[in-house]
């Protein structure tokens, strides 16, 4: 079985292919590396001391031998030229004293100085824990701005734009009422239109109430659903004629 899917497939043997390995990469530089490696390894590695040549015993340093020491020489500068400028003949100035009273010029500066004053901060938890007070919004800063309670430049300009285009769309409907293009339709004309949706809306209703509760066949299914769309138009066109209060008619 394969997949926890039982299957007489699986009762016939399957020849396992051994994949082979592709060769393993060796590098060109193998032996030359090998060879670098050795090079220079075991040049000051020995057992014990150097083998030199042993001195005679009897030629050891003695007293009163009166070695030969180098003859003495005058020292001389290689650069006389590069040398440090010497130092100053007259003495720098010690002692001096400023008649400064450092305690009273501090203490005068700390008490005309304005005290720090603590970042506002507030507690939220029982154990103490402290946040900023500024960003948290519990501060009335907006509320003191100039133009606090004012309406905002964007939206003056906004309705600006909408006057200026239900204008223009005045004109455009005037212009074509001249024409005898459009029909606008009167308050009663619209009144009774209104009355006459929600009537139906009514009787289509009435007719959903008596319908079966119990929508066991396809027909039945239909019928309701093209009951409750019929009522969603109807609810949808009263809403929109109940919003607006001037409509036009187009003859075309």
């Amino acid at each position: 079985m394969s997949g926890g899917i039982e299957s007489v497939y699986n009762l016939i043997p399957v020849e396992h292919i051994k994949k082979k390995k592709a060769p393993r990469h060796q590098s060109k530089f193998r032996e030359t590396v090998r060879v670098e490696e050795k090079q220079g390894k075991y040049q000051n590695k020995s057992l014990g001391p150097a083998q030199l040549k042993p001195e005679v015993p009897d030629k050891f340093l003695k007293k009163f031998s009166n070695p030969q020491l180098p003859t003495p020489k005058k020292f001389n500068r290689h650069d006389p030229h590069n040398r440090k400028p010497d130092l100053p003949k007259e003495p720098p100035l010690m002692g001096m004293q400023s008649k400064k009273n450092f305690i009273t010029t501090n203490a005068v500066e700390n008490i005309m100085s304005n005290a720090k004053k603590p970042v506002p901060k507030y507690v939220d938890t029982a154990k103490g824990k402290t946040n900023l007070l500024e960003p948290s919004g519990l501060v009335p800063k907006y509320m003191k701005k100039q133009d606090f309670g004012e309406v905002p430049v964007y939206i003056k300009k906004r309705n600006s734009e909408v006057k200026q285009a239900q204008i223009e769309y005045d004109e455009y409907v005037r212009e074509r009422m001249k024409q005898g293009a459009m029909k606008q339709l009167t308050d009663g004309e619209r009144d009774e239109m209104i009355d006459g949706m929600k009537q139906n809306w009514e009787d289509i209703h009435h007719t959903y109430q008596n319908l079966s509760v119990v929508t066991d066949t396809i027909s039945k299914r239909y019928r309701k659903e093209r009951l409750e769309a019929q009522m969603k138009q109807l609810e949808r066109d009263i809403d929109l004629i109940e919003r607006h209060n001037i409509i036009y008619i187009s003859h075309y």
